[in-house]
């Protein structure tokens, strides 16, 4: 295995259980982090050329197809995850393709992260951009071309079509900002950190 994905893989599983790698059978048996790892092989083979890689890759994808439908995860290869990537709990999340998600990053269930094809009453065609130690919390939809900023936290059932600035809490449909420092302490465990 490449050492750059074998690293992704590693801030994944520290992310779910604060060591690099599995201690137990089980521990590789979770759905979320499985989920992950398949996501983590597609998004990577894909990405490059050669004709092993080309193999891997269709392989892979269709292998993420089939855990999305088996699952409900629906991230596509195309998404962009930086490090440290957390699947909070089984259930549906769907995420768009071309997003980009920074490090050390929580999705919870029924989290929606779409795509805008029209503008409309402010909001860009397009898809977010989510910066590194972001919160997501159940049921939050975020969509459009918006950049979420770094240390960000968007509560439950929020509505996200706006940019949010960089250490901000985001609340209620419609959202609203509340600017904190400490957005993300105590919700955002086990960050990975480069070594």
């Amino acid at each position: 295995m490449n050492i750059e994905l074998k690293e992704q893989i590693k801030s994944d599983f520290y992310r779910h259980y604060a060591e690099a790698k599995p201690q137990r059978f089980w521990q590789i048996r979770n759905v979320a982090l499985y989920c992950t790892i398949i996501y983590r092989k597609a998004h990577f083979y894909s990405s490059r050329s050669g004709i092993v890689n080309r193999i891997l890759g269709v392989y892979y994808r269709y292998k993420l197809n089939v855990v999305s439908r088996k699952y409900l995860f629906q991230i596509p290869y195309l998404v962009t995850i930086g490090k440290g990537f957390n699947l909070v709990h089984f259930g549906r999340v769907i995420v768009a393709p071309s997003v980009k998600i920074g490090h050390n990053c929580n999705l919870f269930t029924g989290v929606t992260i779409g795509s805008t094809a029209r503008y409309t009453g402010g909001v860009k065609m397009g898809v977010p951009t989510i910066g590194n130690d972001v919160w997501i919390g159940p049921n939050a939809v975020i969509v459009g071309k918006i950049n979420i900023g770094d240390n960000v936290l968007i509560a439950a059932n929020s509505y996200v079509n706006f940019d949010v600035p960089s250490n901000s809490i985001v609340i209620g449909n419609p959202g609203r900002i509340i600017p904190s420092a400490k957005a993300t302490e105590g919700y955002i465990c086990q960050k990975w950190i480069e070594e």
